[in-house]
C-alpha cells in the first residue's frame, strides 16, 4: 500500500548554502502522485519539480533537482531521507525558494513533524525497484555499489585524517523504523578549514555550529559534542538514503558506499536505472513492504535528540 501524510507540516529555517530564509510545507497527495516540489516563488508554468532521476543533476555538496524550465531545488537530501525513512511515497512539497532549510543539520526535525502529522495508507499498490545484479562506480578512492538483497540495507565506510572522525564503518537494515531510530538525528559534518574555504567561495553561508558538526583535528567544536560516537558515518548513511530516494520508488537491494558523496550515489543510481537488465519494477506485497524503510509510528521510537 502507498502512504501519504495525514495533514500538512510547516518548516521554517535558512538555506545551508544561500543563508536565505525558507518556508516549506509538506502536504498530503493522492496515490501515484510521488514526491513533487512546487517552487511557489516562481510562475505556475515553471514551479513543478518532480523527484525523479530525470530531474536529478550532479551538484557540489548537496542533492539538486532541475526541471525542464530550468527551475531547481537544492539540499533536498535530509527531507528526502525523512520521507523515505518514514515510508512516505506521496507528498506535495511547497517551498518559497531554491533550497530546503537546513534546520539542525539532520533529518530529525522533519521526521518528528511528519510523525506528528500522522501517516495514512492509500488504497493503491506500491511499486518497488528490485535490484537484479550489481552496479558499481568508482571515483578515485570512492566507491558506490547497488546490489541485490532481500530488504533495503546500507553499508558505509568513511576515513578522515582528523582524529575526531577517523575511520568509521556501519551497516544497517533499514526496515521497521531503523532510519528514524538510528540515523535521523545525525547531523552533517565538516572540517573547520573546509568551512572557511566554502564560505570564501560563496557556499555554506547559512552554516553554523547550530546546524553542523564542525571538527578541527581531534576537537569537536560544536557545542554539546557528538550525538553518537559514530555520528559522521551515520549522517553519510542518512544522505545516501535521501539521494537514493530520487529513484521515485523504494529500492529492494543493498547500497554500499566507501567515501562516497552525493554525486557518486546519484550517478550509480542513474546507471542502475538506465540499464533494464539490472533491475525490475514490480508490485510490492505486504511481506515485501515490511522489509522496506518505514514502520515508525510513535514518538517514543524517536531518538531523544530529535
Amino acid at each position: 500500500m502507498q502512504v501519504t501524510v495525514s495533514r500538512s507540516s510547516e518548516f521554517r529555517g535558512f538555506g545551508l548554502h544561500s543563508g536565505l530564509p525558507v518556508r516549506l510545507h509538506v502536504d498530503p497527495a493522492p496515490a501515484d502522485h510521488g514526491i513533487v516540489f512546487h517552487r511557489m516563488d516562481l510562475p505556475q508554468a515553471e514551479r513543478v519539480i518532480p523527484v525523479s532521476i530525470d530531474t536529478w543533476t550532479p551538484a557540489r555538496l548537496c542533492t539538486r533537482l532541475v526541471n525542464a524550465a530550468g527551475a531547481s531545488v537544492s539540499t533536498i537530501e535530509h527531507l528526502m531521507a525523512a520521507l523515505a525513512g518514514c515510508g512516505i511515497h506521496n507528498a506535495l512539497i511547497r517551498i518559497n525558494g531554491p533550497e530546503v532549510p537546513i534546520l539542525d543539520g539532520s533529518a530529525a526535525p522533519f521526521v518528528r513533524k511528519l510523525v506528528a502529522a500522522g501517516l495514512r495508507e492509500q488504497r493503491a499498490p506500491l511499486e518497488i525497484i528490485r535490484i537484479l545484479r550489481p552496479v558499481e562506480l568508482r571515483m578515485g578512492d570512492a566507491l558506490a555499489r547497488l546490489e541485490p538483497a532481500d530488504g533495503f540495507e546500507i553499508d558505509f565506510e568513511i576515513d578522515f585524517p582528523d582524529p575526531a572522525i577517523g575511520r568509521q564503518v556501519k551497516s544497517l537494515d533499514m526496515a521497521n523504523g531503523a532510519f528514524a531510530r538510528e540515523l535521523s538525528d545525525s547531523r552533517t559534518f565538516c572540517r573547520r578549514a573546509d568551512v572557511e574555504a566554502m564560505q570564501t567561495a560563496g557556499l555554506a553561508l547559512g552554516g553554523s555550529y547550530d546546524n553542523a558538526v564542525v571538527v578541527d583535528g581531534a576537537q569537536v567544536l560544536s557545542p554539546g559534542g557528538l550525538r553518537h560516537a559514530d555520528e559522521p558515518v551515520r549522517h553519510k548513511m542518512l544522505d545516501a538514503l535521501g539521494d537514493l530516494a530520487v529513484a521515485g520508488a523504494p529500492i529492494l537491494g543493498r547500497y554500499t558506499g566507501l567515501r562516497a558523496g552525493h554525486a557518486l550515489t546519484g550517478q550509480v543510481l542513474r546507471a542502475l536505472l538506465a540499464d533494464p537488465s539490472t533491475h525490475l519494477r514490480e508490485r510490492c506485497t505486504r511481506a515485501c513492504q515490511k522489509r522496506l524503510p518505514g514502520g515508525l509510528r510513535a514518538f517514543d521510537e524517536l531518538p531523544l535528540s530529535a
